[in-house]
């Protein structure tokens, strides 16, 4: 079993106020992580400042917070915060996002994402170290800029990264890499093009895992989530590069004139089914454990809305919960 399991927080359907339960929940069925994720639900730092003060055994992660949406010395700022609250188990992963999110949602420009990565990646190294930053980068210039609190512990820088311009500046700067939208099977080419890495250096995996037994809602589940997310230009890039052009083109197609049902309906069944796992929690956790066999570091699972869940068991998320859990109770 690996060593690192993570889950992505906050919960969907739960308040954050009512995730301490949450929290001691994942830490008792073996979790050792939890990862936030920054789109449009809960910021990316609450959840885990919440999880710090309620779980002070559980490793803390964003994955990924936008190098866009705020400007480098806020970024460095939140972040020093947190690592000062949960010291030397912090890790920050940032990445370039979307237009929509970038663009879209948060009335900024989405330019130059592979180079505004790089500087906030560089900038974030010398700030959160204690130093004063002062020059300019490629695509921002910083003045006299000098954390008041800098971490004791600096946190981890990791990036979130597709193809293999992205991967590679991930492998030679960063801690660590965060890959998300890949089957088990793609690892070898994904790592490949990693090349050579630093000591240390870390492979944090987001797998999507819808815990039940009905597999024509979890691939229904599946097929929305993929129509959403795959068709967006990074991650089609990222598919194409993978070699699923010939699968992926009838959705792409039927998407691009504006026929959403029937984008989803020409996806296979075995293509979400590697992409979207589903089954029991039980059979979940096998499938996820051939990421961690095939060289990811750290597991971290998106759990999915079941029918499960939706009935609203008392105890069906703990035992949800209990049947992913990567390990022994602790």
């Amino acid at each position: 079993m690996t060593t690192r399991w993570g889950m992505t927080v906050p919960l969907s359907g739960i308040p954050l106020a009512d995730h301490a339960a949450v929290y001691r929940a994942l830490d008792q069925a073996g979790f050792t992580d939890v990862w936030s994720a920054e789109v449009t639900g809960a910021d990316a730092f609450t959840p885990l400042a919440l999880a710090a003060a309620w779980a002070p055994r559980l490793r803390l992660g964003t994955a990924v917070t936008p190098v866009f949406t705020r400007g480098p010395g806020l970024l460095a700022m939140s972040a020093a915060a947190l690592a000062e609250t949960a010291p030397d188990r912090f890790a920050l992963g940032i990445g370039a996002s979307s237009p929509v999110i970038v663009q879209d949602w948060n009335a900024g420009e989405f330019s130059e994402p592979y180079r505004r990565t790089r500087d906030v990646l560089r900038f974030l190294r010398a700030a959160l170290a204690g130093n004063t930053v002062d020059g300019a980068y490629d695509t921002f210039a910083v003045r006299r800029f000098t954390l008041e609190r800098p971490p004791a512990v600096p946190p981890s820088l990791l990036l979130a990264a597709l193809r293999p311009g992205m991967l590679r500046l991930a492998a030679t700067e960063a801690d660590g890499v965060i890959l998300n939208w890949l089957a088990a099977t793609d690892l070898p080419q994904v790592l490949g093009a990693l090349g050579r890495r630093r000591a240390g250096f870390e492979v944090v995996a987001r797998i999507f895992v819808c815990p039940t037994t009905d597999a024509g809602y979890a691939r229904a589940l599946g097929r929305r989530l993929i129509t959403s997310y795959l068709t967006v230009p990074a991650y089609a890039e990222f598919h194409r590069w993978l070699g699923r052009a010939e699968v992926f083109d009838p959705m792409w197609t039927a998407w691009a004139a504006g026929d959403r049902r029937g984008a989803g309906a020409v996806v296979p069944d075995e293509v979400v089914d590697a992409l979207v796992l589903h089954g029991s929690p039980q059979e979940c956790r096998a499938q996820v454990q051939r990421y961690a066999a095939a060289g990811v570091d750290v597991p971290v699972l998106a759990l999915l809305p079941t029918p499960e869940l939706a009935a609203g068991e008392a105890t069906a998320l703990l035992d949800v919960i209990a049947g992913l859990g990567g390990g022994e109770p602790r």
